[in-house]
């Protein structure tokens, strides 16, 4: 039976003491009158609620395990109470193990919006058109979600592929699940280009980020150089006859992001920055460890066909991703959308991890 642990039974009494603390503090009319420290209290009183409450509950299942391990010294109570005895110590166990999942660190990109971008790696026109695969895969996903996936940038190809495409995912946990989706994908089919039939690798590099708020990161407008162009491809008429495309280069870091896919220029330029500005958040946060190259490099890799995540076997019908060596042979439904099942584990496999991290 897993038990909840001593270090953890001391955060979680930390945690009561300093919910009592804050009890107290906001029945003080000094602190009633100033809203700003009221608030703040209000706030922290609440994001201690979840973790208390399960606590108590885990002690309580504790109570009621003792005094049935009592009763099962008594004749004519002992099978009912030693059956009790068995079912309460599932539960305890299970209790222990979501109070530890309670207590892994947040991550504090958690609650934001993504900037996804896929690239086309190795393979020619195959590779652009596994690109468009995966951009549907993706919207799919977003629309099961209940999220909201809004196109910033794409480059396509004359049979329907996608050299690059970048969008925007807005939605409650769209970071916490996405994120494990950044690397390179491999795809083995048979081409529609290869008039032989004979079966291809191919790849294309996928990279997510955590969009960056202005209040997150200032960009000074004189390190900006802004172009404007007139679009091309797939934004119809009306966006080919004006000068809407947004190109914009931020100079200290060479740094390029375009966007053509609004009809205005003025919603191009918001766009770009949005993509902007979530880059220059991820090469600033991992400059600070002069790691940024080889974060990125991990991300979206070189886009060769040895380097991926997860591959896509459509002779086969399966699905392998090989962080977790997870194997599932529903390719169809994957490529609509459903990716829970992988995503479920790669969750799982991440807080294991974590787990094993806080007991070290």
């Amino acid at each position: 039976m897993a038990k909840l642990s001593d270090k953890a039974r001391e955060r979680f009494e930390a945690m009561e003491s300093r919910q009592e603390e804050l009890r107290e503090a906001i029945a003080q009319p000094e602190v009633i009158a100033d809203a700003p420290r009221c608030q703040r209290a209000l706030k922290e009183l609440a994001e201690l609620e979840d973790g208390t409450a399960a606590y108590s509950a885990y002690r309580q299942i504790e109570r009621h395990l003792a005094e049935a391990e009592e009763m099962a010294a008594e004749p004519e109570l002992a099978d009912m109470a030693r059956a009790e005895a068995a079912r309460l110590r599932e539960e305890l166990s299970r209790k222990a193990q979501e109070l530890q999942l309670m207590l892994l660190p947040r991550d504090p990109d958690e609650g934001r919006n993504v900037i996804l971008e896929i690239r086309a790696g190795a393979g020619g026109e195959e590779s652009a058109l596994f690109a468009a695969d995966l951009s549907r895969m993706y919207q799919r996903y977003a629309q099961r979600q209940g999220w909201r996936m809004e196109a910033i940038s794409l480059s396509d190809t004359d049979l329907g592929g996608l050299k690059e495409a970048v969008f925007l995912i807005a939605g409650s946990g769209a970071w916490g699940r996405l994120k494990f989706e950044r690397g390179v994908h491999r795809v083995q089919r048979v081409p529609v280009t290869d008039s032989a039939g004979k079966k291809q690798t191919s790849t294309c590099t996928v990279a997510v980020l955590p969009e960056a708020e202005e209040v997150d990161l200032r960009i000074d407008p004189s390190e900006l150089r802004i172009d404007t162009y007139r679009a091309s491809g797939h934004g119809g008429q009306y966006i080919n006859r004006t000068d809407s495309a947004v190109r914009i280069t931020h100079l200290p870091t060479g740094l390029v992001v375009t966007c053509q896919d609004q009809k205005s220029q003025l919603k191009n330029r918001e766009q770009a920055m949005k993509v902007l500005r979530s880059r220059l958040r991820e090469l600033r946060q991992s400059s600070a460890d002069s790691a940024y190259a080889e974060q990125r490099r991990v991300q979206v890799g070189t886009g060769d066909r040895s380097e991926r995540i997860r591959t896509y076997n459509f002779h086969e019908g399966r699905v392998t991703d090989h962080r977790i060596g997870l194997t599932i042979y529903r390719i169809d439904d994957v490529m609509n959308g459903d990716l829970d099942e992988i995503l479920d584990a790669l969750r799982m496999e991440e807080r294991q991890l974590l787990l094993r991290a806080q007991d070290d």
